[in-house]
């Protein structure tokens, strides 16, 4: 008897699940059902119940092609051969494959098995520093809330006096085990969330969290040469991680205020110095602002406005051990808006005397400008 006319209500004939001919090989075989069963797996398709009865019935199919001695009882009596009594041998060898298979389904398929207890979150903190503490280093003392285990309970959740009991739907585990087929994974337990724990008289002064907010005042060291962005990790000061679990991290990020002198463009600072114009023509010594005071600086003689003097190494220090950066200085000769009877009797003599002796800049400019408006007459 065929074994089409032995097909039992309702299932479909393996050959036919699993789209192979009935002289496939068992290679072909287990290929066609690896297909099928990466394709149709829970963890791929979640919440489709129709792809969860095909994986169903791919697996069934497996078991009983996957198995030679299944497989040639049902070849010749169809799924009546499959209840016979001489079929137990077969069940039994199926098993053992069928904890091979869900070995490889859970490192396959990524499935949310046992984990240990989480770590801490990390916190994150802005410390807002002026560019001399940027520069320098310093030290802050700063309030961070976060999350402490509650006095009472010690993190267990329960209340004082009481345990936490084993949560019989997961045994402890945190995670179910769901078998279908060949093929097994794992889901966090819905009755305790994947604690393994079951608080029958919650903590009341924590509510059963096992956890509270609390105000950690932490004082903490920021390196010199810290800039806008720059961020600081310290290690084991962040939220309270579940029992035996490490804290997170804090990291704090800087934001440095901008300064009324200086402005910073990476180690180097950028200040604007104004002078006289005899300092600019004549040269000589000014002052010069750092950020640890005044400096005399022996500018050349006739500096142009708006050019600029590098000093080596008075800039920002190198977080990583290099040199520091420099001090750049952009000069601007300063025109007097009011001048004493004296100072306008020197300039108007050195008006004069600039008529008669014009500088070869100067005097190549207005040649320029001779020579175009000559050029403009000619053209008219």
């Amino acid at each position: 008897m065929s074994a089409e006319t032995q097909t039992m209500a309702g299932k479909r004939d393996p050959y036919e699940v699993l789209g192979v001919r009935k002289e496939a090989t068992d290679e072909e075989v287990k290929k066609a059902y690896w297909d099928l069963a990466k394709q149709l797996h829970p963890d791929r398709n979640p919440g489709d119940v129709e792809a969860a009865e095909k994986f169903k019935e791919v697996n069934e199919a497996n078991d009983i092609l996957g198995d030679p001695e299944k497989r040639a009882r049902f070849d010749r009596y169809g799924y009546a051969g499959l209840q016979m009594g001489n079929g137990m041998a077969g069940d039994d060898a199926g098993q053992s494959i069928a904890d091979m298979m869900a070995d490889f389904a859970s490192a396959f398929f990524g499935g949310n098995g046992p984990r240990g207890p989480r770590h801490g979150s990390d916190l994150q903190v802005e410390v807002k520093l002026s560019l001399e503490e940027a520069a320098r280093g310093t030290k802050r003392t700063i309030s961070i809330p976060r999350e402490e285990f509650c006095p009472e309970c010690k993190g267990s959740r329960a209340k004082k006096g009481t345990h936490p009991k084993r949560c019989g739907s997961c045994n402890g585990q945190g995670v179910r085990v769901i078998r279908q087929g060949f093929f097994s994974f794992q889901q966090t337990c819905p009755s305790c969330h994947g604690s393994g724990e079951f608080i029958s008289e919650p903590c009341p002064n924590c509510r059963g969290r096992g956890r509270l907010e609390f105000i950690k005042n932490l004082e903490i060291n920021i390196p010199p040469g810290v800039d806008t962005g720059t961020q600081i990790r310290y290690p084991g000061e962040g939220e309270v991680g579940e029992r035996g679990a490490e804290r997170g991290d804090l990291f704090v990020v800087v934001r440095v205020k901008p300064h009324p002198i200086f402005q910073r463009e990476g180690q180097h600072l950028l200040c604007r110095v104004p002078v006289t114009y005899s300092q600019a023509a004549l040269g000589g010594e000014i002052e010069v602002p750092t950020l640890d005071g005044m400096i005399k600086h022996n500018l050349r003689k006739g500096i142009q406005s708006h050019d600029t003097v590098r000093i080596h190494g008075l800039g920002i220090k190198n977080r990583r051990g290099g040199h520091p950066g420099d001090l750049i200085v952009q000069v601007v000769i300063e025109t007097p808006s009011h001048l004493t009877k004296r100072q306008e009797e020197l300039l108007r003599e050195l008006a004069e005397i600039e008529k008669s002796n014009v500088s070869p800049e100067r005097k190549s400019f207005f040649d320029k400008v001779k020579e175009f408006f000559k050029g403009e007459k000619k053209e008219e």
